[in-house]
This record gives structure tokens, sequence and C-alpha cells, in this order.
């Protein structure tokens, strides 16, 4: 409910210290007066800010951003420290804003470069204020507190960026020493009754170390650190005339931001109005707003700005347009929008386009080389949002085919069958029912291949006329009549094999096949045909069908092994043929129409041949039966007579069989014993 970015704090030194220039000077054409002591002979003037002007400036823009994306949402507070604590503004909504706080900061002034050394100038004071800051509540706190929420269960995080100048580490971990005791004795105070203000849950504390530019500090950068389970601390050093670059690259992931130029916007120059340049704005939005428009096809392309550390993604200026519901269609989101140099003239004059109701589509690259538009920039009540909008397929475009599947094309669905089956599936409710009827349980197949080519069986009932009748008996409950035709069809199945009849498959161009060929077609369909009765044997009179098939394939030569029968109960009746054994089969099948009955019969071979001829504890145990076989055996084993038990080392223990061998191994001999 309420996140660490709700609150942010700056903490700015106004010690003496920043009161010296940044050492880098800005030139200013001057027309009439004397020159100074800067000034060239070419008519200019050069000064530089100082190091307070740019932690204001660089301080006051990170919130200006806030407040732009996350307006009423997110608070910033600022507190200045010299010899005391100054608060600039509260959590109020009245106070947070940029005119409360630049007219404050204009109150406070540069500081002055005759204020004493003394170590009553100090930002540990602010950092003591801050922290009695993080603790008072917010307005939505306040209202949660109001609405009955206890104050345990209200969070309470924040953040609290700290600009001063350090002039070792060791002076950096002082600082962080005092922050973490005084958060802890503001959580103790809070705690204790009578309380004041919220206990805080944790607290991320970022040192900004800056120094003029040229100078080196003692100071290194240090990233995100825990304390403690109340304070994380991330210091950085960087010099003066960068540290807008640094709250920009911090700002990004305080807020989950995201950075985007706008390139190749034509404008006219400002001297000369006949003639046109391209330039480059840079914004600031959520993350999501490319996060949920790339897709797989597309890559964001990033580039690094001139003395910037983080990326910016580039998208080009397309023709603008205004602003129509068909643009807007296929919109993912909308975030906001603020630019990075709101004083600059290209800045200004993209700003002043949106907002007289013109929109602009940017465009992304594809892998592929070609361009697709991926957001668009446009105005609505006076704030400017980036749209993104969707390049893939979207929910109002046509539906996908059922050919287009993971692995590609596939031509070959059942799709009819598969309706035929959710129809006999469908179960609707009776208005009455005679308690007296009798319960009439429906089978339904448990065997379903969905694609031709997977299939030798459900391939011939096309054009074989008895087929569909005997795979609608083999699923309902049989009796023997049943049993009777059942057998007479697989009799007629045999004598076509033993004739050498060719199995009437499509698209065999009138060429005969092989006998070889022939005889394999018989192979797999009789082991499909044993799987489904196997699947559906609930019945005696299946048992009987399914012994009489068996026979029929051992008399045939191609007896079903143990392996065979145990995987057939595996085998689910929506097999898909995009699995990998299937993508596999699929991959080296042909669908051309020359090849449809070779390709039928290499696939169905595939998918059978995985039952094998011997289960995986045959493998292992006749591998361990020939390792075994390799070994000598035991000798103990070989020379104890069998029932008895050999005993290990029988001679260990005996000292006068010890004393010959050791006399043996030496040459000396060992006189008997008295």
């Amino acid at each position: 409910m309420f996140e660490r970015n709700q609150k942010t704090i700056f903490v700015l030194d106004h010690t003496r210290y920043f009161s010296i220039a940044s050492e880098e000077y800005i030139s200013m054409d001057f027309l009439k007066g004397k020159p100074s002591a800067h000034s060239s002979a070419g008519g200019s003037s050069q000064f530089s800010k100082s190091l307070w002007t740019c932690a204001c400036e660089s301080s006051i823009e990170y919130c200006r951003v806030v407040w732009d994306l996350f307006p009423g949402k997110k608070h910033v507070r600022f507190i200045v420290s010299d010899t005391a604590a100054h608060i600039v503004n509260t959590w109020s909504a009245s106070t947070q804003n940029m005119s409360h706080v630049m007219n404050a900061m204009v109150m406070v002034g540069v500081p002055s470069r005759s204020m004493p050394q003394s170590s009553d100038y100090s930002v540990i004071h602010g950092l003591r204020a801050a922290i009695e800051a993080l603790a008072e509540p917010t307005d939505e706190q306040s209202q949660a507190m109001a609405s009955g929420i206890p104050d345990d269960l209200i969070l309470n995080e924040g953040r609290v960026i700290c600009i001063t100048s350090a002039r070792d580490n060791t002076s950096m971990k002082s600082l962080e020493d005092i922050f973490n005791t005084v958060l802890i004795q503001q959580n103790v105070l809070s705690a204790t009754p009578p309380k004041k203000g919220l206990g805080i849950n944790h607290c991320h504390l970022v040192i900004l170390n800056i120094v003029p530019l040229g100078i080196d500090s003692m100071v290194t950068n240090r990233n995100l650190l825990e304390i403690s389970p109340l304070l994380d601390v991330e210091i950085h050093t960087v010099g003066a005339p960068d540290i807008s670059y640094k709250l920009t690259h911090l700002i990004l992931d305080h807020y989950d931001l995201a950075s985007t130029t706008v390139t190749n916007i034509p404008m006219k120059e400002e001297q000369n109005a006949n003639s046109s340049a391209n330039y480059d704005v840079e914004i600031l939005h959520s993350r999501r707003a490319h996060s949920i428009t790339c897709g797989p096809d597309f890559s964001l392309p990033t580039s690094i700005k001139q003395g910037a550390t983080y990326e910016t993604v580039t998208l080009k200026w397309c023709t603008p347009r205004g602003c129509g519901s068909a643009d807007l269609q296929p919109c993912l989101g909308q975030f906001l929008v603020t630019p990075v140099d709101v004083t600059s003239r290209p800045s200004s004059c993209l700003i002043n386009f949106l907002l007289n109701g013109r929109s602009v589509l940017l465009e992304m690259p594809r892998k592929t080389g070609s361009k697709a538009t991926s957001h668009m920039l446009s105005a609505r009540g006076g704030e400017i949002f980036i749209h993104s909008l969707c390049i893939t397929r979207s929910c109002m475009d046509e539906a996908p085919s059922i050919a287009d599947g993971p692995g590609g094309r596939v031509n070959d669905y059942r799709t009819s069958e598969l309706g035929q089956l959710m129809k006999m599936s469908r179960m609707v409710p009776l208005k009455s029912r005679d308690p007296a009827a009798p319960n009439l349980p429906r089978r339904l197949p448990r065997y379903f291949p969905l694609t031709t080519t997977s299939t030798v069986l459900f391939h011939l009932q096309r054009h074989l006329s008895w087929l569909p009748h005997f795979l609608h008996l083999l699923v309902k409950e049989m009796d023997k009549q049943d049993e009777v035709r059942c057998q007479q069809h697989i009799h007629e199945l045999y004598k076509s094999a033993s004739r050498g009849d060719v199995l009437p498959f499509t698209h065999t161009n009138g060429a005969r096949l092989k006998p070889h060929k022939a005889k394999d077609q018989y192979r797999l369909l009789y082991r499909e045909l044993e799987q489904l009765i196997q699947l559906n044997a609930s019945t005696v009179h299946h048992k009987n069908l399914l012994e009489s098939l068996q026979t029929l394939r051992a008399a045939y030569g191609d007896a079903p092994s143990k392996s065979e029968a145990g995987t057939a109960n595996l085998r689910s009746f929506t097999e898909s043929p995009l699995s990998p054994e299937r993508l596999e089969a699929m991959s080296n099948v042909s669908i051309s129409s020359s090849t449809n009955s070779n390709s039928l019969l290499k696939a169905s071979k595939r998918r059978m041949s995985n039952c094998g001829t011997r289960s995986l504890l045959d493998i292992i145990s006749s591998a361990e039966r020939s390792q075994s076989n390799k070994r000598l055996d035991f000798s103990g084993r070989i020379c104890t007579p069998i029932g008895q038990i050999a005993k290990l080392y029988p001679d260990f223990g005996n000292k006068e069989k010890d004393a010959a061998a050791a006399a043996a191994a030496s040459g000396v001999g060992v006189a008997p014993k008295e």
C-alpha cells in the first residue's frame, strides 16, 4: 500500500564549502559594458556555478520529474542543514509543488563565504531531522490510521538523499553510524507511549559526495550495502557539473522509470525559418511502456547519452497526425511523460506541438530488419502520455488457424473426428428421471490420435467400409454377437495379409508396395489395434477378442512382448503430436501426396518402436551380468564346499606360521619347538 518511494527527503549541506565554484565555466555574450576579469577579447564573459547551485538545481529537477509523473501520489521534502535543520516543506499537499520549494530556496540563498569554520555547521542536523520527518505520517497514512488500521500494520518506509561533501571514508562511516543510531532511537520513541509518529520499517540512505570539477576525492564509491535490518546505504562521489546526470540515473531505479529519446524530430532553425534540422528530445516515463510492448521479434535500440551513465531507448519520429480512435484501438497502456531538459528549445517545441492536439507515432526496429509503429505520443487534458501500441497479434485480430501450431504448420489434424468426440462427451441434465429405469453407462474412447499421420488404424477407416463400425463396437459394451462380428473382421484382415494384399492408403499413385513394406503395414496395424482393445478391455468379450488378436499376431510372426503390453496402458487418448516424440516423427515424415503411405509407415514405426523388445530392468540386468562375468570369482567361494561358510584369513593369529612366513621371506630357518 505504501511503497518505499512514497517518501523521499533531500538533505542539502549548507555549509561554507558549498559556496565555492564548481569550476565548470559557462560563456555568456555581452553587448555593453567593460569586460570582466574572466571575459575574453571576443566580447564574452564566463562564470561558474557554486556547489550549492548545482545541488539545488539537480534536486529540484528530481522532484519535478516525480511530481510530473506521480501527481499527488509520491512526496518529496527538502531539509537544509547548517547550524540547525531548516524545514523547507512538509508532507502536506499545499507545500508539495515547485513554486513553494523554489521560493523557499531563494530565501535560503547561497552559503556565505564568511561563515566561520565551526563544528556547529554540520549535515548531521539535517539527517536527524530527516529521520523525524520519516516518522511523520503523510495524508494517506493519516487516513489509514483514522480508518482504524493499527499503526503497526501501516508500512512506513522512505528514502533519504543526502548531498554533502566528506573528507574521506572515515567521515562517511561516522555519518552512517550516527544515522543508524538515530534511526533506532526514533523507532524506540515511536513504540513507547506517548507515541511520537510512526515506526520506520526501513530506510534507504543515498549519500552523494560532490566535489568541484577536476578535484580528486578520497571517498570511494560503494554500491547498496545493508548496514542493519532497518538501513541500506549507498555512496556516490560525483563532480558538481555531473550531479544532474547522476540523479537522473538514480531516479530511474527509484521509481522504475525508463528513458526514451525521440530522434529525427524536424524543426525549423531559430535564425533561419526557411531551413530545418533534426533534433532529439529525451523523455522519462514508466518502464512498463516498453516491457508490455516488446515481443520476441523486437529488440529495444538503446544508446548512452554523452555525459550520462544510463541507457536510453531511441525511437524514431514518424509523420504526425491527428489523434484518432483507430490509433488508440490496439493500445496496451498509457503512461505520463515528462522531458528530461524541460527548458531546452527542442523539448519546448515538442511539448507545444503535442498540446495543440497533434499526435506523434514512434517506430521500433524488428529483428528481421523491418520497422513497426510501437508507441504514440499524445496529450489529454493538458498532460502528455506515451501510448504503448500492440505490435503483435491482438484480441481484435482474426483468430489464428488451428494449423499454426508451435512446431510449425500441422495440416492433418482430425478436426471433424474431434468435434464428434466432443458431441459424444456432452452431458445434458434430464428434467425428470424414472427411479426404476436402469443406469445406462456411457463409454468414451480412451485412445484418440490427434493427427492422421500418427495413426494407421484411424487413417484406414475412410477406405475400409467395415472399419468404422468395428471401432464403434470396441468402445461400446460388447456382447457375444458383437464379439463374433469383430472376430470375423480380424480373420478377414489376416486372410488379406496372407494373400499379400496392400492396405488401401491414399495417394500411392498406383504403385505397388514391396512385400516387406506391405508386411510392415499389417504389423503396425495389428499393434495399434491391440493397443486400442487393451485400453477398452472391460468385458470378457473384449478379453477374448484380445487373445484372438494376439494369437494371429504370433502366427504372423509379430508376437507382442511384455514391455509392449505394459506401455500400452500408459498411452493417453489425448496423445499430442506436438510432444517431443511426435515432433521427431513429424520432422522426418513428408506430407507430400506421392509419399504419404511411406511417411505414415515411418511415423507409426518410430512410435511403436519406442515400446522396445526389452524392458529397462532387462537391459540393466543383462549389463550387470556381462560385467560380473569378466571378473574372477572370490577364491573363498571357489575353495569352500557348498553349504559351508568360507573363513576369511584362516592363518591370521597363528604365530608359528607367521614366523615361518617371515623366515622364508628373509632366507633364515626357524628351529622347531621342543
